[in-house]
């Protein structure tokens, strides 16, 4: 049986939370804007977001015009490179110079590489001499400008070895001397290397973050400027009382938000997996949730106004993002900086997150990031009603 303590406790509490679901559900232009943000946000970042090169535009200069180069024209293909067709540059001379031209078409954007194919390309290795190419490449953006470079530089590489006359005049007892050299390239966790995955999941927890950070902390700045939570302190309602219905209310409707991003967007669009199961990449949701919702609690303990708590949920999320591991890995950054990201929730959550979606882990892996998120939150909560207090 309940105590007649008990039962009022709680349904003072049930009717603070019916309060914040109401608050919440009459805000049309905010609920338009959380749909969006778990569905339309989400697909273009799944969708329009990559990292890898794709069909980078280059522009290829052939003053040789041979089989040889050609055959080279060639191995630049879909889906990393989209080659037009190679055309004869006027200003090359007869010798053949691939220093000049080719700066216009990247300076106006047209093409990312150009290429240069001088004149007795072809000869040269036949003969076996050196041969030299020439390959410029706009580096503007610098992840598939160095991607672009780094690929064809294989491929030039490759062609080499394949068209080399040495080679083939070499002896069998010699080439049979030779080590039996094999690539093998095994991709776990994301055998196609879909970057729809990554960026699709990565974007779902940085929108659950701001979400999770920003509607308690409006909910409780609109409270302090409507003049409730003066009402609120002075009624026989403690500070926890007070603060539960929110944090309980923001992360129902936060995970909302998730299911409604997973059963529209990351399983029938991009077909995320869930190899570590759903149920308990949810519950690891719900205690991020908690933990950040009580972050935004605390950050509207110091904001006076709704100008203010957005000023503060910027200043938050911003570091926390860029922290995180989710646009560069930790492993990349300085080793003071590394450390500093381990005082962010965020870093943990998406460790775990990736590990039960991509890798199929279970609590025994992910654990020591749940008790950190949980650790974390532990002390968001003590400063938030320590503040709350003082209000």
């Amino acid at each position: 049986m309940i105590s007649e303590n008990k039962r009022r406790w709680l349904t003072q509490v049930y009717a603070l939370a019916i309060k914040e679901y109401l608050q919440i559900f009459r805000d049309i232009t905010l609920m338009v804007f959380m749909v969006y943000a778990f569905t339309g946000d989400v697909y273009f970042a799944g969708s329009g977001v990559t990292l890898q090169l794709r069909n980078a535009a280059t522009i290829v200069y052939d003053a040789d015009r041979s089989q040889a180069s050609r055959d080279l024209v060639r191995q630049f293909r879909p889906p990393y490179f989209s080659v037009e067709d190679a055309i004869s540059m006027p200003s090359f001379p007869v010798s053949g110079d691939p220093s000049r031209g080719g700066d216009s078409e990247l300076a106006r954007g047209d093409a990312m590489i150009s290429l240069a194919i001088p004149h007795g390309f072809e000869r040269r290795l036949l003969r076996d001499e050196s041969q030299s190419l020439q390959m410029r490449v706009d580096t503007t953006h610098s992840i598939p400008g160095y991607l672009a470079s780094m690929y064809s530089a294989r491929i030039v590489n490759d062609f080499a070895m394949r068209s080399s006359p040495l080679l083939s005049q070499l002896p069998p007892s010699v080439t049979d001397f030779f080590p039996p050299l094999r690539d093998e390239y095994r991709t776990l966790f994301n055998p196609n290397q879909d970057e729809g995955w990554f960026m699709s999941v990565s974007q779902l927890l940085n929108v659950i973050t701001v979400f999770a950070i920003l509607l308690p902390g409006a909910a409780l700045v609109r409270e302090r400027e409507r003049g409730t939570i003066e009402q609120l302190t002075v009624s026989p309602l403690s500070p926890f009382q007070i603060l539960l219905p929110k944090v309980f209310a923001m992360t129902s409707i936060v995970l909302l938000g998730t299911f409604l991003s997973w059963f529209f967007v990351l399983r029938p669009v991009f077909h995320v997996p869930s190899r570590g199961g759903f149920p308990l990449f949810v519950a690891v949701t719900v205690l991020y949730v908690v933990t950040s919702t009580s972050l935004g609690l605390l950050a509207a303990t110091i904001a006076r106004n709704m100008a203010q708590i957005g000023m503060l949920t910027i200043f938050l999320v911003a570091p926390m993002i860029f922290l995180s591991g989710a646009w560069t890995p930790p492993e990349a950054m300085p080793a003071w900086l590394r450390v500093g990201t381990l005082a962010f929730p965020l870093h943990h959550y998406i460790n775990a997150s990736y590990a039960i979606l991509f890798k199929g882990a279970g609590l025994s892996i992910i654990w020591p990031s749940c008790l950190a998120i949980a650790g974390l939150g532990s002390v968001n909560v003590l400063f938030t009603l320590r503040r709350f207090r003082g209000i």
